[in-house]
């Protein structure tokens, strides 16, 4: 199971998140401090804001960051947004989550309620719309979800698997109601593995074998959407969980995050600690094969609950560590090795699982790691055309304040969901924003998006969104762009009226 900063107390160690970080150094940058009491896990809004948990602390408080009036993260502002109502009894911490189509943000479950170990059934959906919170009851006999993993799905379906069985559940959030399902051949239990969305629309995982103990156990799974059935999906040649053997901090069965590149491979990382190298191994979807990659160059680091993120050039952005033990460091991951990156200034501090990346529209990466510090990397290099978003019919004329204009075009989901962790956190970027520039002020509007027709990576189909125009847009003419992982389209002019 995921772990807290609270089982560091009781083991009685030293709380180090707490720290206020630095300034930025090289290539990161200081956000706006986080005005809560340590900035969690992370998600970004369909109009460009990102939402923060507070963590780390019993009551539940949430806030928002939005970019400047140029666009830019690092002198956006912070809004204190709704805590979830008191009278739901419910705050959770390592939970599943997910964006839904219609922009609202759903939490499912939580390890942690309260910070007491429960591994809730608890749910809340919260509407960026009216800043308020409903409540979801859990899918009908589960007595947990916990830490689980979650996706959405390729028609834009919510998945919630159970952290402690083989059950997992579909979600309709018109109604807040689910669909449940069961085994159907899943090898075993859904606990601390990670849903990796694959080009083809399947869901590649690979085993943690929490309760099917082997020491050399390398199997990996696919879930196959269309008949809601789990197969092996083979060997990933070399151990990516750790099975405790001389394991340091408690970490035994966790298992790394596995990234979506766009030339069609998965980077899988390992969380063997102590005994054995932290192992990588990639996932080719051409093929449907498994190569060994090559061990991270710290024999003692892994990435046993830990944040990757893909960034605009195609690396894959790894935070490593040993899990509850300070110091941690960055690596890129380039398709061929992994090589040092620069470390955030509270690197010195954070054990591994204390981060969170999360892909913004700007093609920086959010960072937080349960201090106020908050930090932007800003990654080297570009993307390749073929795999930016292509806008091919939209309107030149849009009125401020004017809801559900629809827009269409290629790769609008982007060349994979973004981010990923595991169980514990889900940060998830695979839907399209919409940005407009006014020409004359240079002034960046977001415009909520909603609605959008497929979620579906690699995709050289047709696909569209919605988006709605903000009533405070300055008008005249302007430059629209659909950004999706931080990857902007082809620009298109258009009039705001």
């Amino acid at each position: 199971m995921g772990n807290t900063l609270v089982a560091r107390t009781m083991a009685g160690l030293t709380l180090l998140v707490l720290l206020t970080g630095v300034a930025g150094a090289q290539s990161w940058t200081a956000a706006p401090s986080f005005p809560g009491n340590g900035a969690g896990v992370a998600f970004l809004l369909t109009d460009g804001s990102v939402m923060v948990h507070q963590e780390q602390t019993s009551d539940d408080q949430w806030y928002k960051l939005t970019p400047s009036i140029n666009g830019d993260y690092a002198t956006g502002t912070w809004t204190h947004l709704a805590s979830i109502p008191s009278g739901f009894n419910y705050s959770p911490l390592f939970f599943g989550t997910a964006v839904l189509p219609d922009g609202r943000l759903v939490i499912e479950g939580g390890e942690y309620n309260f910070l007491s170990a429960v591994w809730t059934n608890q749910g809340a959906i919260y509407d960026p719309q009216t800043n308020t919170w409903a409540q979801v009851q859990p899918p009908s006999g589960w007595s947990t979800i916990g830490d689980a993993q979650s996706v959405i799905l390729n028609d834009g379906t919510y998945m919630q698997a159970n952290c402690c069985d083989t059950k997992w559940a579909y979600f309709n959030p018109t109604n807040l109601t689910w669909t449940n399902f069961q085994n159907s051949g899943k090898f075993d239990v859904f606990d601390e593995e990670g849903f990796t969305k694959l080009p083809n629309g399947k869901i590649l995982s690979a085993d943690a074998y929490v309760f099917q103990y082997n020491p050399t156990g390398m199997n990996s799974e696919l879930y196959d959407p269309s008949t809601h059935s789990w197969s092996s999906a083979g060997s990933t040649m070399v151990q990516l969980w750790d099975s405790g053997c001389g394991n340091q901090g408690g970490a035994s069965f966790e298992v790394g995050p596995a990234v979506l590149r766009p030339d069609g491979t998965v980077f899988a990382t390992g969380a063997t600690n102590g005994c054995a190298s932290g192992h990588t191994a990639i996932y080719n979807t051409a093929n449907n094969t498994w190569t060994a990659g090559p061990d991270f160059p710290r024999r003692d680091y892994s990435m046993a609950d830990a944040p990757a993120a893909l960034e605009i050039n195609g690396k894959v952005l790894l935070m490593t560590g040993i899990f509850f033990n300070p110091p941690v460091h960055f690596y890129e991951w380039d398709g061929t090795s992994i090589t040092a990156a620069p470390d955030p200034p509270n690197a010195a501090n954070d054990g591994a699982f204390y981060g969170h990346l999360l892909v913004l529209p700007s093609g920086q990466i959010l960072f937080t790691d349960y201090s106020n510090d908050v930090e932007l990397y800003n990654p080297t290099g570009t993307f390749q055309q073929s795999w930016a978003p292509v806008v091919v019919a939209s309107s030149n004329l849009v009125k401020h304040g004017v809801n559900n204009y629809k827009i269409y075009g290629l790769r609008f989901a982007g060349m994979s969901q973004g981010g990923a962790y595991g169980d514990d956190y889900s940060p998830s970027t695979d839907y399209a924003m919409v940005r407009i520039t006014n020409n004359a002020t240079h002034h960046v509007f977001y415009c909520r998006t909603h609605n959008p027709s497929s979620y579906a990576l690699q995709s050289n189909s047709v696909q569209s969104t919605q988006f709605d125009v903000p009533a405070g847009i300055e008008t005249g003419a302007s430059t629209l762009q659909v950004v999706t992982n931080g990857i902007p389209s082809n620009s298109i002019a258009l009039n705001v009226f």
